[in-house]
């Protein structure tokens, strides 16, 4: 039999573009990633208000598929578009809160921490991702022939957005925590950056640390996926659930360095307190210890409901 073939939305940013693609490649689909461009003054009108047509949004989609995977704002009319045009010959899947009727999508996959509920509703502890283990022990040995020390730690970092941003103090605070817990007590530091890391961010970095950490300076899967596999310990900005939720692939102990935020941000203080009860994440004080925690794989325990329905929709 044919793998069946998907179509991902998303607006291109790491933590959608590892949800779509995570949850495509946990069913077996044959798949294709768009890029989603809205038009005009569509960009700022909330979904909820947004006439479901084609020229709402830039993209021409032509290609044959069954299966449309869609993540963030952008995405959520031409996921209802597509629905809509092609009633059940497609299956629509939408990750996180679209912010409209849920009865839009065949499923919507949201995290625990939303608080949201309904029949086709699949909750997931933290975000769904990319990450497999198989990936994690094939780059291992990406970093490897850089490491001249026992112990590892990883700080993984995001960047500004509407809840925290970025000011200098509190990266460099961060980075003190991350001297004296660590670098000071014989470990090797692997600096991360992602998409949304401030150039600036990363230039401190190279200014703070001695020349015996590793700091890459430009996005690089096979670097952050490397340092996932050597670290022994792992810190991610407070900014970033989706990288959190990565790493949490691992079973290693995870730190959060926490920032102070610029507006309110119950969703993040709801999913810290979530990956704190689950024993996966602790707050990056000025002292370590050592923990453990059942590795989180909710993208396996989604994907293998979905394939169930799967089994008994009609595409036609």
């Amino acid at each position: 039999m044919s793998k069946l073939k998907g179509l991902l939305l998303s607006e291109g940013m790491h933590g959608m573009i590892s949800q779509v693609e995570g949850l495509a490649k946990a069913l077996d689909l044959d798949f294709i990633h768009e890029k989603i461009e809205l038009n005009n003054f569509w960009k700022l009108i909330p979904p909820k208000i947004t006439p479901v047509q084609n020229f709402v949004f830039k993209n021409k989609i032509e290609e044959k598929f069954d299966i449309v995977i869609s993540c963030g704002r952008k995405s959520v009319i031409p996921s209802i578009f597509l629905k809509k045009k092609f009633g059940k010959k497609i299956m629509n899947i939408h990750i996180q809160d679209p912010k409209v009727s849920l009865d839009n999508f065949d499923f919507v996959v949201i995290p625990e921490h939303d608080g949201l509920n309904g029949k086709n509703v699949l909750n997931s502890k933290g975000a769904i991702h990319y990450l497999r283990k198989e990936e994690l022990d094939q780059n291992i040995n990406y970093l490897k022939s850089k490491i001249n020390k026992e112990k590892v730690v990883a700080l993984i970092v995001g960047g500004p957005n509407r809840y925290y941003d970025y000011k200098e103090k509190n990266i460099k605070e961060i980075y003190n925590k991350i001297n004296e817990n660590f670098i000071n007590k014989g470990f090797q530091l692997i600096f991360i950056p992602s998409m949304r890391t401030p150039k600036r961010i990363i230039d401190l970095a190279k200014s703070y640390f001695d020349n015996n950490q590793i700091i890459i300076t430009e996005i690089d899967k096979k670097a952050y996926l490397s340092s996932l596999k050597l670290s022994d310990y792992i810190v991610v900005t407070c900014d970033s659930t989706s990288m959190i939720s990565e790493s949490a692939i691992t079973g290693k102990p995870i730190y959060v360095a926490q920032m102070p935020s610029i507006k309110e941000n119950k969703r993040f203080e709801k999913f810290f307190e979530l990956f704190k009860s689950l024993n996966i994440i602790k707050d990056l004080g000025y002292s370590i210890e050592n923990w453990n925690y059942e590795k989180l794989n909710e993208t396996d325990r989604i994907s293998r409901y979905i394939k169930e329905q799967i089994k008994n929709y009609e595409f036609s």
